[in-house]
């Protein structure tokens, strides 16, 4: 927790300062206040001096005025650090988590990483600002009362001797069992989001099998789970104040029961044994406000390394110290009339050069796996073509494709762009050059504009109408009510599946990305719409290198070779006819959704 402290807190080190020096200011005004009230009594009360106890009053208030702005200004500077930590931590796991790759993902999981930046930032958050409030303080007014105390009257100071060790002993026997289940509770409130998460994602699947009510127990076992953690934290801290009160109490009577006798011996002042009480009473509500110090601390330390556990793990996919740029890749806006496998821009006769994507002898697996997914893959993509990937479920067909973009990195081998090895290219210009259709369309809560302009934010209407218009969503999006400022609710639940996949194609047609991989994106979409896409890809699209993952052999038929997986292997590659008379793996695909008079046309 210190590291975490001390590098978030570092940009408000002029705040902090005055923060420090307004507290040393109000614990400096409430340790003098009690001196003063004891010289009224000594020297004004006893002797008559009402002149003396005049200006002293005067003064008194003066000092108390001080403490009193001092204090809400502190207040506001501790509030002001606090949640700009919190606003600075959260971003930076923000930013963290961006540049993790698949694997650490996988290894966090979205609902602790959630957690993470939300319930844990809180907690650290709450512990600076009441660190500022009463964390500081507390030293200065146990240490400095100890000192005045003493003052006051030595033999009536050895109570303290007794008492706060006493204190700070159960204090520690507290923390010490706390700890664990602090760190446990956090665990399980990982685990209720995780529960929650998967209920809202998968519900119609559960309405679907009738697991609502496996669901609901599902839930509140691990709801019960946190309530019985929770319970047991707070039973411990339930006794703590009562324990601390007790002590509080008993040190009191123990002052007046000796303070009297030593008064009645002349021994000490009246003034001076008023004084020693109002000490003892700051000294022991200073460790009362440390115990409630020590019911946030133990919460936010395991708070804290959660947060470092996120911001200290390295991505296992990184840019490169100097990495390198291909040849500049020439686009063509859709619609603008480039084409063909030339790789000619129409428009003013440039030659497009980029898009080429190669793999030498890949291998890939996932970490801790045995055996690799994918082994032995080699082939190349060149621009104006299109190369389908096809495959049994679990022959590593998305898998492949996901080793473009660098959502993970191959093992061994190498994926190639324009002759140079992704792993040796910044990853933002790897994206620059991709334009991807996963195979769950994902839409962002906005308008149909926003969601496409996320393929290119400077797009015209012109350049989205004709990215529509290829991705074949052009009708159904002019009978929206807006057109391109329809509505689009978060995921695009508000459209169906179909018109959710037509929308993530044409987003990344907006990008003129020179490589496109469509990873079963044509699975949503009837055969009529499949086949005029391909149409339109070919026809306006012809210059890019375009990769098709696909199930549906229909869809690849007429591609310009066609990959066929096997066990993470490619076991054939051809084109349709050359694979129909010569591989068994493709002719089995094939003949499982055709029949021989369909697959030879």
């Amino acid at each position: 927790m210190t590291r975490l402290l001390r590098r978030y807190l570092r940009p408000y080190a002029t705040p902090i300062v005055g923060v420090l020096i307004l507290l040393l200011v109000q614990a400096i005004g409430n340790l003098y206040l009690p001196t003063l009230q004891g010289d009224i009594i000594n020297e004004g009360v006893s002797k008559g001096d009402t002149d003396y106890i005049a200006s002293t009053g005067i003064f008194m208030l003066i000092v108390t005025f001080v403490v009193g702005a001092a204090s809400i200004v502190g207040v506001y500077l501790s509030a002001q650090v606090a949640m700009g930590f919190g606003r600075d931590v959260r971003s930076a796991i923000f930013r963290q988590v961006e540049a993790f790759s698949q694997v650490e993902i996988n290894k966090f999981g979205t609902p602790s990483l959630i957690t993470r930046n939300t319930n844990d930032v809180q907690q650290v958050q709450t512990l600076v600002f009441m660190a500022f409030a009463l964390m500081i303080s507390a030293p200065i007014l146990i240490i400095g009362g100890i000192i005045l105390a003493v003052r006051q009257d030595v033999p009536l100071s050895g109570l303290l001797v007794v008492v706060l060790p006493l204190m700070v002993a159960f204090i520690a026997i507290v923390m010490s069992r706390a700890i664990p289940l602090f760190r446990a509770m956090q665990v399980k409130l990982d685990r209720i989001n995780q529960v929650m998460r998967e209920t809202l994602a998968g519900v119609r699947v559960i309405r679907a099998f009738v697991r609502t009510d496996h669901e609901e127990k599902r839930f509140d076992d691990a709801n019960v789970d946190l309530f019985n953690t929770a319970l047991r934290v707070n039973r411990l801290f339930a006794i703590t104040i009562p324990v601390m009160t007790l002590i509080l109490n008993l040190s009191t009577v123990g002052v007046m029961w000796f303070g009297a006798l030593r008064v009645d011996s002349g021994q000490m002042p009246i003034g001076n044994l008023t004084a020693f009480m109002q000490y003892l009473l700051q000294i022991l509500f200073a460790v009362l406000m440390a115990v409630f110090m020590f019911i946030f601390i133990p919460r936010a330390a395991v708070s804290a390394g959660r947060i470092q556990e996120v911001l200290e793990t390295e991505p296992s996919v990184h840019d490169p110290e100097h990495p390198v740029k291909p040849a500049v890749v020439v686009a063509v806006a859709p619609g603008s009339g480039g084409n063909g496998r030339d790789g000619h821009d129409r428009r003013d006769g440039r030659v497009g050069t980029g898009g080429r994507v190669e793999f030498r002898d890949v291998e890939f697996r996932y970490p801790g796996a045995q055996d690799p997914v994918l082994r032995d893959v080699s082939f190349v993509a060149e621009p104006g073509e299109t190369v389908a990937i096809v495959g049994s479920t679990g022959s590593g067909k998305t898998t492949l494709v996901n080793l473009i973009p660098r959502f993970y990195d191959v093992t061994d081998g190498a994926v190639l762009i324009d002759g140079v090895d992704v792993r040796e290219m910044d990853r933002a210009d790897v994206w620059r050059r991709l334009g991807v259709i996963p195979q769950k369309a994902f839409l962002f809560s906005g308008t149909v504009a926003t969601n496409l302009r996320v393929g290119d934010e400077a797009a015209t209407d012109e350049q989205l109408w004709a990215a529509l218009s290829i991705a074949q969503g052009r009708d159904f999006v002019q009978e929206m009510e807006g057109g391109l400022e329809a509505a689009v609710t978060q995921g695009g639940t508000n459209v169906s599946g179909g018109q959710r996949q037509r929308l993530a194609i044409a987003r990344a047609l907006v990008k003129r990305a020179g490589i496109l991989i469509f990873d079963d994106s044509f699975s949503a979409l009837d055969f009529g719409t499949d086949a005029r896409l391909r149409a339109a890809l070919d026809r306006e699209m012809g210059w890019a290198t375009r990769l098709i993952v696909a199930q549906r052999v229909g869809t690849i038929m007429k591609a310009d070779r066609i990959l066929v997986m096997d066990a993470g292997r490619i076991v054939g590659i051809g084109t349709h006819t050359e694979l129909l008379a010569s591989n068994e793996t493709y002719r089995e695909i094939v003949y499982s959704q055709l029949s021989e008079a369909e697959a030879a046309a």
